[in-house]
């Protein structure tokens, strides 16, 4: 493979801490898989052999014994750890790997599924000999209520503002409405070479790049100042940056490429290929099909819906003791060692595995994680349920989220 696959998997999830706080968010349930599991089956999809997996030693150890990542996965995971309580974002992360990249790199993040057509990214990066190329996606309106937030305002995402030229292929510019205290504002040079600029809001970064090996040089010869040193782009999102770098040792190449290159960027003038640019970034906007980052509770809930879908799982694990008196719907799933007993009603839900529902209880549109216990005559509505909580006999439960461990005492009613 000429590109060596990258996945970041150290992530905190500091914007669902309530479900992170006692599971990282790699490992995060989604669908009855670890959420870090589609990234990687993406990956191996596409033909990858081998992944450099950047994440923490608590991930690696839970990744050594979940039974999805240890039959599921059959590329090789070179696992790279971080430390836990480290603010290393995806630039130093790239640092610490750097003796690692030997090519051209695809970094992925843990918390994207879709099933976008990967070599669309791929092919731009190799067509334009790109810095970059990335993914982007049109920004969902999530429709399930949130539990915990029913009746609450909604708070209002930060929009990205993209710029790209009339191919709609080539990036140009992007900031978000956070960094525009003035309106936005666009560089001279930029408009002087691309006169009609598209700029594009309602996308969202899907935190898949693909990025040449002389950025990753680079950001490990200059932790410091790299300004000073050489030309740079810099991509700036609401809760990362990526600096897009190329030292100076390599423009020789670049301008040795572009002189011998026959192939032009634009029609219509006789300018040089890509207006002179060295640094170029391309952008794949995926229009259809699922493509999420999960990282707030309402994305995990809405993965939660889909995923089974995407990967068409069979409704019921082989493992799992489901009596013959239970209704199910069928947009629901039951985990593995599941044990559901007689007078139980399960719609639109997901089960996690080695979880027990007793009789009489009724779970609808809910996420019930790994080994919870629910006890008779329970009713769960609109609910997430983290790993090995205990709901007491009776309890009814509506737009509520439990965290892991927790016990719901009986015939409490909880709701917002």
């Amino acid at each position: 493979m000429e590109l060596q696959a990258v996945l970041m998997a150290a992530g905190g999830g500091s914007r669902m801490t309530d479900l992170t706080y006692n599971t990282p968010k790699a490992m995060l349930p989604v669908g009855n898989k670890p959420l870090m599991w589609y990234p990687l089956n993406l990956l191996e999809r596409m033909g990858f052999e081998e992944v450099i997996v950047i994440t923490t030693k608590e991930v690696q150890k839970m990744m050594s014994t979940d039974p999805k990542m240890k039959l599921d996965v059959k590329m090789k995971l070179d696992v790279v750890c971080i430390q836990e309580d480290g603010d290393m974002g995806t630039a130093d992360a790239l640092r610490h790997i750097q003796q690692k990249i030997k090519t051209d790199i695809l970094v992925v993040s843990c918390d994207l599924i879709t099933d976008v057509a990967l070599h669309e990214v791929v092919d731009l990066f190799r067509a334009h000999n790109a810095t970059l190329a990335m993914l982007m996606s049109k920004a969902h309106e999530f429709t399930e209520t949130v539990p915990g937030q029913k009746g609450k305002k909604k708070t209002a995402e930060q929009r990205d503002f993209v710029g790209v030229d009339q191919s709609g292929k080539r990036l140009l510019f992007m900031a978000n409405e956070a960094d525009l205290e003035d309106g936005l504002s666009i560089r001279k040079s930029i408009m002087r070479k691309h006169p009609r600029m598209h700029i594009k809001t309602g996308l969202v970064d899907a935190h898949l790049y693909c990025l040449k090996k002389a950025v990753v040089d680079f950001l490990a010869d200059n932790k410091q100042n790299p300004l000073k040193l050489c030309e740079c782009f810099i991509i700036s999102t609401p809760n990362s940056a990526l600096p897009l770098l190329i030292s100076s040792r390599d423009e020789p190449l670049l301008q040795l490429a572009q002189d011998r290159s026959c192939w032009n960027d634009h029609r219509g003038d006789m300018s040089e290929a890509y207006h002179g640019g060295k640094l170029r970034c391309y952008v794949h906007i995926m229009d259809e099909g699922p493509c999420y980052r999960v990282n707030t509770l309402a994305a995990y809930i809405e993965a939660n819906r889909l995923a089974p879908k995407l990967f068409e799982e069979v409704p019921v694990h082989p493992s799992a003791v489901i009596s013959e008196r239970c209704q199910m719907g069928s947009d629901s799933y039951i985990g593995a060692m599941c044990q559901i007993a007689d007078k139980t009603s399960i719609k639109r839900s997901t089960i996690g595995n080695s979880t027990t529902v007793k009789e009489k209880v009724k779970v609808a549109n809910s996420i019930i994680m790994h080994g919870v216990t629910i006890e008779e005559g329970c009713n769960i509505q609109g609910s997430v349920i983290c790993s090995n909580a205990v709901i007491g006999r009776g309890a009814d439960l509506k737009y509520c989220l439990v965290g892991n461990g927790q016990q719901i005492e009986p015939e409490v009613f909880v709701g917002t």
